[in-house]
């Protein structure tokens, strides 16, 4: 088929317009894990915790049927059955069957709850073959069924009961289709609900395996000092009890406990959870909570002068071996995908920082003994960790040229390990340095815009001084192909938010895609995302937006929680240049918080790619470039 034909054969008839819950059909993997259905039951629990965390449930009961099927009840409120006001159909046809429609996108119905999106039982709905929704409420039993997603019988009253007597039951019979191993996998699901009791107060739980014939309930009024320690049973940790506690903020709270292994280095039983969600990949919350033990620990280790010359703690030291819990709530958590497998609200990282730094260093400097022993056991990871980067060596630029007088290197010898930055400005360079960590993190400053060196050979590129020494500083020659020299695991562009700033890094993006291709395939070339704004409001709340669009939701938010306009202050940074190496470290630099895209080309796409770079840097192409501007020019974003 030629080109002219296939474009002739794309209309507008080619585009498909998906209804109700057909998405969740055609493209499963979207919405839910599809190794097992466990997390479709999830997504049931999950409304039914969110019940008892609203203080209106107090038990869960889940029957695991021979037949395949999982039933989940609770004592809650019940679905509502009255007819929505504008879609003059029953609430609970909405909640089952219509997607983003839900209770929970406000703080009316749910202080705290983990279904945000308004899909989660749609979806259980649409990948099922059968859905029985019965609900307790206002003295009436009502009924509705679904399979496949689609209505089989229509709400209706089936019995009588106590007005006291109110709540939901939900049973599903999973499609197999869309699941790898169509069986719930009950141990992992036993381990889920033992999580849930233990997180939420007051609320029991209940497991009945009916084919097996065994029936498990959990109560717990304990904390999560008393939890982790009975996960830890028989292993030799510091310290005993493990180091716990709570906080409580405006808007949000958490609990933690964790402990460090002293023998055996097994493996860590840790556990994150945001508003009773299971974040097995944690996110930002673990992040900014490793950060902060790091920082109490490093200020402990030099006021108590235990550090040897020349070793430093980093965060992987502290994390080695720790065994903890930490459980958030917070309102509007942003995860990375439906799963919420990940949490990834940027300023969240901050916040639990602050609260971990603050109470872990004044334990460690009240109880010094323990303090020094927990240390100890830190200070021998970094020990390790040390010896094990200098038994690598590092490779050497091609030919062995001096490294270019501005990078200013990093201490670590692991290729694997270390980031190089290249930085535009030397102002900005120099707020990089102070900003980075020494131990892993490079800084190489440009000095304005590098030359475009789409149309020159990789021996002319290397005739421009900044080109030089960033092949110098790689350890790679231009178009060599080969990525043994390499000197740093990522290789990281840095530039302001501006025009200017997208400007010189497209000529990077060029420059890597033209003349070191290996480099970007084999995805080692990133480019970070500094914020365009900070939004400051009265002296706790400090945040940061990258462009237009999440300053204005976050603006939006602060509204929501009624902070008025006029006290809220907003300032928009020209440059990297103009932040301060705290705001730069925070924003761009710390693993913990920022935000780095990797630069990919994969071999389906690289002609497309390279044919739309050629177009808009080739100088040859300039009537191609202005037809394209005509095209396309009003699809541009005018930056102040």
């Amino acid at each position: 088929m030629t080109q002219k034909t296939a474009a002739e054969d794309y209309t507008g008839a080619s585009i498909q317009v998906l209804k109700g819950l057909e998405p969740v059909r055609l493209r499963p993997g979207m919405y839910t894990d599809t190794q097992n259905p466990n997390h479709l039951g999830m997504e049931v629990i999950d409304n039914s915790v969110d019940e008892a965390m609203g203080g209106f449930a107090s038990h869960i009961s889940v029957v695991a049927h021979s037949d395949g099927s999982l039933e989940v009840s609770d004592d809650g409120r019940g679905m509502p059955v009255e007819e929505h006001p504008v879609e003059h159909v029953p609430a609970i046809e909405l909640i089952l069957s219509r997607l983003h429609a839900g209770g929970k996108f406000n703080d009316k119905n749910y202080a705290f709850s983990g279904g945000l999106h308004g899909v989660g039982v749609s979806v259980v709905n649409a990948l099922s073959d059968k859905l029985v929704c019965t609900v307790r409420r206002g003295g009436q039993i009502w009924e509705i069924a679904y399979a496949h997603g689609e209505k089989t019988e229509e709400l209706k009253s089936v019995g009588t009961c106590a007005k006291k007597n109110t709540g939901t039951t939900v049973r599903f019979w999973p499609e197999q289709k869309y699941f790898d191993d169509p069986k719930f996998d009950l141990k992992a699901l036993r381990h889920a609900l033992r999580a849930k009791a233990v997180l939420c107060r007051g609320l029991s739980v209940s497991l009945l395996d009916e084919a097996a014939g065994q029936r498990d309930e959990w109560a717990y009024s304990g904390d999560l000092q008393s939890y982790l320690s009975s996960q830890i049973e028989g292993r030799i940790t510091l310290p005993s009890p493990p180091f716990a506690g709570n906080y409580e903020g405006e808007d949000w709270k958490m609990e933690w406990a964790c402990c460090w292994e002293t023998e055996g280095r097994m493996s860590q039983i840790s556990e994150s959870f945001v508003n009773l969600i299971p974040t097995v990949e944690g996110g930002t919350h673990v992040n900014g909570f490793r950060s902060g033990l790091t920082m109490a620990m490093r200020e402990f280790c030099e006021l108590q002068n235990l550090l040897p010359r020349g070793l430093k703690i980093t965060p992987d030291d502290v994390w080695k071996g720790c065994t903890s819990v930490i459980s958030l709530m917070m309102h509007d958590p942003q995860f990375a995908g439906q799963t919420k497998e990940k949490l990834s609200s940027r300023h969240v990282a901050a916040m639990v920082e602050g609260v971990i730094r603050d109470r872990f260093s004044l334990y460690l400097n009240r109880d010094v003994e323990t303090g020094k022993a927990i240390a100890s056991v830190v200070i021998e990871a970094a020990r390790e960790r040390d010896s094990a980067a200098k038994s690598v060596t590092r490779k050497k630029a091609v030919r062995g040229p001096q490294l270019p007088g501005k990078l200013v290197d990093c201490t670590s010898t692991d290729p694997s390990r270390g980031e190089l930055f290249i930085v535009e400005g030397d102002s900005a360079g120099g707020s990089a340095r102070q900003a980075r960590d020494s131990s892993f993190q490079a800084i190489l400053p440009l000095r304005g815009k590098i030359l475009n060196t789409w149309e020159v050979s990789g021996q002319g590129a290397l005739q421009s001084e900044e080109i030089r020494a960033i092949s110098v500083a790689m350890g790679l020659e231009p178009d060599s192909g080969s990525l043994e020299g390499l000197r740093y695991g990522k290789i990281c562009i840095l530039a302001d938010a501006d025009s200017d700033g997208l400007h010189i890094g497209t000529l990077l993006c060029a420059l890597f895609v033209k003349h070191f291709t290996s480099l970007v395939s084999e995805g080692h070339v990133y480019v970070a995302c500094p914020p365009l704004y900070r939004i400051d409001c009265g002296t706790k709340i400090k945040e940061y937006a990258i462009d237009d669009d999440e300053l204005a939701l976050k603006q939006k938010e602060l509204a929501r929680k009624g902070y008025k306009r006029e006290n809220i202050r907003i300032q928009r940074f020209k440059g990297l240049g103009e932040m301060n190496p705290e705001q730069l470290r925070e924003t761009t630099l710390s693993p913990d918080t920022r935000k780095l895209l990797r630069l990919t080309l994969d071999q389906s796409d690289s002609d497309s790619t390279i044919g739309l770079m050629d177009m808009l840097l080739s100088k040859k192409r300039a009537a191609d470039r202005r037809q394209w501007l005509e095209d396309n020019g009003d699809k541009a974003e005018i930056l102040d």
